[in-house]
């Protein structure tokens, strides 16, 4: 006869505490150093070519992946991929798209007097792209410099055979070779930075419908969101340039 303990095996559980150090660091003392500055030099910096605010207009619609009873909050963010001035013009090309997250609720159960459900979201990328013209430039951009390619060749002698005179000679480039000389210049490329992004929009439900359910008179469902945006893009056109330094 064995004798079955009744008492079941304990497990080891590590326990998980948080914990949470800090110190006070201590006030150190520094002495100014007043700096040795260069009276005269030539620097290549990035020069401010243009500061400008587009307005960029977008219209959208945004399919859902299941219905929805209301929106609840879209947070946004503005991404730029692309901001190319085109040189020996005037024309700048921007493009991007707007992150968008947006949390709507959804239907879980519902009856005549009220529905519950839970909060879902989706992230979705709205695009955007234009062209705008900069009508006046605060520093013109730096001349573009074109690759040349040129040939030249040799003055060779020879002779014309028995049916001329033997005097006589053909004088002409010489076609067993070929001689250049190719220069490339490296321009620098405008660049963009951003200053700021304005993001103005009204959201609208589509395709909206009485829901086939038990629930309050003015519910409904939908699953498209019509989206008209306006963007006031404010950013600076660059470019690195020499620049003198003159010390006062």
């Amino acid at each position: 006869m064995y004798e079955v303990d009744a008492k079941p095996s304990e497990k080891m559980v590590k326990k998980q505490v948080l914990d949470v150090k800090a110190t006070t660091e201590a006030l150190c003392d520094n002495t100014p150093v007043t700096p040795a500055p260069i009276t005269t030099a030539i620097a290549k910096i990035p020069v401010v070519l243009a500061e400008l605010t587009v307005q960029i207009n977008i219209d959208a619609k945004i399919n859902l992946p299941e219905p929805a009873i209301e929106l609840k909050r879209i947070n946004k963010r503005l991404k730029v991929t692309q901001c190319r001035l085109i040189q020996n013009t005037n024309k700048l090309f921007i493009s991007g798209f707007i992150r968008k997250n947006i949390e709507y609720a959804t239907r879980k159960f519902s009856n005549k007097e009220g529905i519950c459900g839970n909060i879902s979201h989706c992230t979705v990328d709205v695009p955007w792209n234009c062209v705008t013209a900069i009508t006046e430039f605060v520093t013109a951009p730096a001349p573009v410099l074109f690759n040349t390619s040129d040939q030249f060749e040799y003055l060779v002698q020879q002779d014309l055979g028995p049916k001329f005179p033997a005097k006589d000679q053909l004088l002409s480039g010489d076609l067993t070779e070929l001689n250049q000389v190719t220069t490339e210049f490296f321009n620098e490329l405008p660049f963009c930075e951003l200053i700021s992004a304005t993001i103005t929009e009204f959201d609208e439900a589509l395709d909206r419908k009485d829901p086939y359910y038990a629930a309050p008179f003015e519910e409904f469902e939908f699953d498209s969101i019509q989206e008209k945006i306006v963007i006031d893009l404010t950013l600076k056109v660059l470019q690195k340039q020499q620049v003198a330094i003159n010390g006062l």
